[in-house]
């Protein structure tokens, strides 16, 4: 029965977007059996996965954009028993030679699955971690905005008449949107009329988002305090920097094997380039930039502060390391550090909810 069933699987590729899927479906041979597209609803999933399993034993599927416009339907999949795969975009020079469709793009996803090459367990979404995703992503534009704000207004006051530029003008940023905001009138010209207008407006806008970071730092304060005890215990890690380490890693951690897995997705794990009778390493230059530069944080507060880390840094040192090189070694340590306790807080959580 076994030796049958796997005879007759079939496995489905599918290229996400925000209104339509088209999926395509192969045999375990690898021969293409037809290609379907359904509108990104229930009703639409539904018709994919029943489509799907009219051809034959369906158990895996290889999505594109599971953490975004193919989460919809990873979810339903997944819960009709089928093993969803997180299928990576297809290869730029593949696409200059072959040329590109949806459907073709499906089917390059359905023998990725087929041949191995996609193997990644994709993220749930439905926990603290995905909690703690949301609240960094729109703290993160929030700062964002905030930044650009400030420029502007310090723009403006740079090219402003002198004397609205000595009334104005404020060494600390909150200070100079305070004043800005609270402008009535600079005069009656069309140029000190319209400078009003702006510059009262950025500075409401800078207020109004320093008000909405506040409220989201004591956001992340209580969610990482409740669901990321263990890592907030660890020198030098705190709020945001908690956040983003257990987003990156998700809701479902088992999908990282070990804490070799977590390096590598955090983009600090050493690659070989070895060629001939060069040995070597090089940085890992991909993986996740928001986690990377959060254990750079956490690096450059225990050079600073952590008195272990000062003392490996000046052995580390005296034996010809650079400063750069020291910090990668350091990240790749405090994964390393990390990684048992981030298991233990989502899994926790998970016990919790």
């Amino acid at each position: 029965m076994n030796n049958l069933s796997e005879a007759n699987e079939v496995i489905l590729g599918v290229d996400t977007h925000l209104d339509v899927h088209v999926g395509a479906l192969i045999s375990g041979t690898g021969r293409l059996l037809g290609t379907f597209a359904v509108e990104t609803n229930i009703a639409g999933y539904l018709k994919l996965l029943i489509w799907g399993q009219s051809f034959g034993s369906l158990k895996r599927a290889g999505v594109e954009g599971t953490g975004s416009y193919g989460a919809g339907l990873t979810r339903v999949l997944q819960e009709h028993g089928i093993e969803v795969l997180e299928v990576n975009r297809p290869d730029r020079s593949k696409r200059r030679l072959q040329g590109k469709s949806d459907p073709t793009d499906a089917e390059n996803a359905a023998r990725s699955v087929l041949a191995g090459t996609s193997s990644a367990i994709p993220k749930t979404h439905l926990g603290a971690a995905e909690a703690l995703r949301e609240v960094s992503l729109v703290r993160r534009s929030a700062v964002k905005a905030k930044t650009q704000a400030i420029n502007q207004l310090r723009a403006l006051l740079i090219s402003a008449p002198q004397e609205v530029r000595e009334r104005l003008w404020k060494s600390k940023p909150g200070d100079c949107a305070k004043h800005c905001a609270r402008l009535r009138s600079l005069g009656d010209t069309p140029l000190l009329a319209t400078l009003t207008i702006t510059l009262r407006l950025l500075g409401k806008r800078w207020l109004a988002l320093a008000e909405e970071i506040n409220e989201l730092d004591k956001t992340l304060e209580h969610l990482t305090q409740e669901h990321a005890t263990r890592l907030r215990g660890q020198f030098g890690i705190g709020p945001q920097t908690a956040a983003v380490l257990l987003s990156v890693a998700g809701d479902n951690p088992e999908r990282l094997r070990n804490e070799a897995a977590l390096a590598a997705l955090c983009g600090v794990s050493p690659l070989q380039a070895s060629s001939g009778k060069t040995v070597r390493h090089r940085l890992n230059r991909g993986g996740d930039r928001a986690a990377n530069n959060a254990l750079w944080t956490i690096t450059m507060v225990r050079m600073r502060s952590d008195t272990r880390t000062r003392a490996y840094v000046a052995r580390r040192t005296q034996e010809g390391l650079s400063s750069k090189e020291i910090q990668r070694c350091l990240k790749r340590y405090i994964v390393r550090e990390i990684y048992p306790l981030i298991l233990a807080d989502l899994a926790e959580s998970a016990a919790c909810s």
